[in-house]
């Protein structure tokens, strides 16, 4: 009678880990920027007049989902994320989003809705002042 040979059981275990370490990357990417200002440590630079009016802004307009200091919330992305630095998100983007709203590419948080009273492009203008000053501030550039 012939003997069945036994397996090996180390290809299943490092398949295993290969899926489990695929998973934890991809979730890692799907929620940058997801992190609420809970978790993230935000320096806050001494503001120019112009990122002041901005922060002003930023509050009226994006902060109910895009938190304090730009730090994100469970409702949206933390701009203060290198994923937002200026040579990937130009800042025409953030003048558009608010006209046009964003369809989900970096977060899991679903499409960013139009504003239906969106800041005009001299407020826009001034928001990202502050957003780009906090980003700096933050080690993005």
């Amino acid at each position: 009678m012939a003997q069945k040979q036994k397996r090996s059981p180390l290809p299943y275990i490092v398949g295993s880990v290969l899926v489990l370490g695929v998973a934890v990357f991809v979730s890692d990417l799907m929620t940058s920027g997801s992190k609420s200002s809970a978790t993230r440590q935000i320096k806050i630079p001494e503001l120019s007049e112009v990122a002041k009016r901005g922060k002003v802004a930023f509050e009226e307009n994006c902060a109910a989902c895009h938190g304090i200091n730009a730090a994100g919330t469970d409702s949206g992305p933390s701009f203060i994320d290198p994923i937002y630095r200026p040579a990937h998100h130009a800042d025409q983007a953030f003048f558009l989003a608010p006209k046009r709203g964003v369809r989900a590419h970096h977060w899991r948080f679903g499409n960013m809705p139009v504003l239906s009273d969106p800041p005009d492009d001299r407020t826009l203008a001034e928001i990202v002042t502050y957003i780009r000053e906090l980003q700096r501030a933050n080690g993005i550039r």
